[in-house]
């Protein structure tokens, strides 16, 4: 960013909250050189990270009434299914008080009945398993060093499941190393019955596992994304073109 100010900062028992702002954008950040959420201030229903761009690609398969976030950072992932669809019911999960603050002071937040925010770990949030099923869990943990490992575990993928519908879909935003996570992949097939995912071109692993098969062809799916760009306003197709079933 250039020209950029500091708009807040502060330290809560976990690290750093920084907001960045010029002209244009506005950043959440956790630490030095460290970009959690990235809002274009004039259209923030148009995601900047390519991991959020892609992680709406279960839109492709799935058209949610109700929807868990784990991890809510500056809201982008609201943001951008406020945009497809106002009338999904939201339950965001985020451990860090600050953050919701801050989402809500500098991020735009929506507020509204179909919106939930929970502050709440979000491993205990679904361990306790006391919450409607959803269409769709969007699993986002990360901190300033990367994702959060429980991310990955047996029993947070078994928990998740558990939450969701059965034609649902998990989610996940990993790196790209972890497509090597052979380890995470027998944990997601245990639970789903096919496991989907999508290198982005900022160096993320998006998984998408699904609780049932749904055969698609490449042609179906690129007159999909077609439709579903005009309605999120933005191209999927740099993250079409690296999708694909991982086995």
């Amino acid at each position: 960013m250039q020209d950029e100010h500091v708009l807040h900062e502060s330290q809560d028992e976990i690290g750093p909250l920084i907001v960045l702002d010029d002209k244009y954008m506005r950043v959440l950040s956790f630490g030095d050189n460290d970009e959690q959420s990235k809002l274009l201030k004039s259209e923030p229903h148009i995601p900047q990270h390519t991991y959020i761009q892609a992680m709406l690609l279960v839109l492709l398969f799935i058209k949610p009434k109700r929807v868990i976030i784990l991890g809510l950072g500056g809201g982008g992932l609201i943001h951008a299914l406020r945009r497809y669809d106002t009338g999904i019911k939201v339950t965001a999960v985020e451990l860090r008080a600050q953050v919701i603050e801050l989402a809500r002071r500098y991020f735009q937040l929506p507020i509204g009945k179909k919106l939930s925010i929970i502050h709440q770990d979000a491993n205990l949030f679904l361990e306790q398993g006391d919450h409607k099923k959803a269409d769709v869990i969007f699993a986002d943990i990360y901190g300033a060093d990367g994702v959060d490992e429980n991310q990955l575990s047996e029993t947070f993928i078994a928990n998740a499941a558990a939450l969701i519908k059965a034609d649902g879909y998990l989610v996940l935003n990993c790196w790209k190393e972890h497509s090597q996570n052979r380890v995470l992949l027998s944990h997601l097939q245990q639970h789903f019955s096919e496991v989907r995912a999508c290198l982005t071109g900022g160096g993320n692993w998006v998984v998408f596992a699904g609780k049932i098969k749904r055969e698609i062809t490449s042609a179906g799916l690129k007159s999909k994304a077609h439709s579903l760009s005009q309605q999120l306003d933005f191209t999927l197709g740099r993250s079409l073109t690296r999708f694909a079933l991982w086995e």
